[in-house]
């Protein structure tokens, strides 16, 4: 077998689950499924080319074990699905590699950790007390986007000078993990200071059991009064007990928000049936017609 249908047999192998590279910096075959990389220089006896440091990333404890066999020198596990040990100052802080996955908008943190300690929640294990943790000019490479993963932003000085700056800027941003509507209900000023960001998405926010209803509420009244756009936020439930998540859900309509239902899920609490169905029936728009006692019998 020659070296050319030997790479062939290994393009084939490789090709469905692998992004394929070829000639990169003198190996033959670089093969990348996510932070799995697989080096390969082909020769007719085999000769694998050995990575000397591979990593392995898992976000939730929960999440399925990759079991791909790697051929490295070291092997590094990290994120929560792993351990809660702290990156480095010098990786957390360096500008991430956008061109990866050739993501379009900036990526990063302007806090870490949280003021609050929801049982559900790891943020105050893994990042601890809420502090500053970077400027946005730090990962925002002229871009005029950004996905800010911030636990709890409004609760911190910096994230609110931060916020400001994005509005200056005139930086267009979304919180993914939400803004707290606690914080928002209490202090006009907050409202008023998020009326002026450009979203990328619309306002985030929680409602986790029946005891924040009327504070979510009264966050969305103040945000519309001041004319946070677009005027549809979207809301966060937390699925345990059926009937109380019914209950926010209506209510939530009724605000006319925009609800998302998330079972309780850990590495000990796995989602029941009822559950499941119930997130499917509050976050298919296409049941948004039909009542939750029409639709659980079917």
């Amino acid at each position: 077998m020659t070296e050319a249908e030997l790479a062939q047999k290994f393009v084939e192998y490789l090709q469905d689950q692998y992004e394929l590279y070829f000639e990169v910096e003198g190996v033959d075959i670089v093969a990348k499924n996510g932070h799995i990389l697989i080096a390969v220089e082909v020769k007719t006896s085999l000769n694998f080319r050995v990575i000397e440091q591979a990593y392995k990333s898992k976000v939730f404890n929960y999440a399925t074990e990759d079991k791909t066999i790697i051929n490295a020198d070291q092997i590094i596990e990290g994120g929560a699905g792993y351990n809660y040990v702290k990156l480095h100052k010098e990786i957390e802080h360096s500008l991430p590699d956008y061109g990866l996955y050739n993501y379009p908008h900036a990526l990063g943190f302007l806090t870490r950790g949280c003021i609050r300690k929801c049982y559900f929640c790891i943020v105050p294990q893994k990042e601890g007390i809420l502090k500053a943790n970077t400027d946005i000019d730090e990962f925002l490479d002229k871009r005029k986007t950004a996905v800010l993963m911030d636990n709890n932003v409004l609760a911190s000085n910096h994230g609110l000078e931060q916020i400001e700056k994005i509005i200056k800027l005139g930086i267009k941003v979304d919180f993914n993990q939400g803004l707290d509507a606690r914080i928002i209900s209490a202090n006009s000023d907050i409202a008023k200071l998020l009326s002026r960001v450009k979203w990328l998405k619309p306002l985030r926010m929680a409602c986790d059991n029946k005891n924040q209803m009327q504070v979510v509420q009264s966050a969305v009244e103040k945000l519309r009064k001041y004319g946070a756009t677009p005027r549809q936020y979207f809301v966060y439930m937390l699925v345990t007990d059926i009937d109380d998540a019914l209950e926010r859900f209506y209510f939530l309509r009724n605000l006319k928000v925009d609800p998302f239902a998330q079972p309780l899920i850990s590495n000990v609490i796995t989602p029941t049936k009822e559950q499941k169905r119930f997130a499917r029936f509050v976050n298919t728009r296409q049941l948004r017609n039909v009542s939750w006692d029409d639709y659980k019998y079917k």
